[in-house]
């Protein structure tokens, strides 16, 4: 299974973006959405799971989601610090015992493995920063370890 992980999209969702994500099973948006239209747009490619972001006045998105596939569980968080969590991020991490952790807000592209589990933050694809490309990744399930691939959207 491959799941489609993308963040930071203020709006704007490239063609490039559809391309990179079409024939995933899935899409995790990790929020700063814009308009719900967008949603809708990313819903016609696969089943959807959105976070609030911190820019988004939406009502209705939960603040976190866990997804479970297999024996994956994935946490969707808009703000995570993986290397300094907070006390409330720590309770959630102790309830949910993810294998991934995905979340965004930063608009630069991560992945790194912690105390074993896999944190990846996609990038921002809508709206990048700091001389980045716009991004977003590819999630692959098809074994014990999750593997992620970074696809820039040129």
């Amino acid at each position: 299974m491959t799941l489609g992980l993308i963040s930071d999209t203020h709006g704007r969702l490239p063609p490039a973006a559809l391309r990179a994500l079409a024939g995933v099973d899935r899409i995790l948006h990790a929020g700063d959405v814009g308009p719900p239209s967008l949603i809708a747009e990313l819903a016609r490619l696969a089943p959807v799971t959105v976070v609030h972001g911190n820019t988004d006045s939406h009502a209705g998105w939960p603040d976190f989601e866990s997804v479970e596939i297999g024996p994956h569980r994935i946490l969707v968080e808009h703000i995570v610090s993986p290397h300094h969590p907070s006390p409330s991020f720590r309770l959630r991490l102790q309830l949910v015992r993810p294998t991934v952790v995905v979340f965004g807000h930063t608009h630069r592209p991560f992945a790194e493995t912690l105390e074993g589990i896999l944190y990846v933050n996609p990038g921002s694809a809508g709206a990048p920063r700091f001389g980045l490309p716009p991004s977003i990744c590819r999630l692959h399930l098809d074994g014990d370890r999750p593997r992620h691939t970074f696809v820039e959207l040129a």
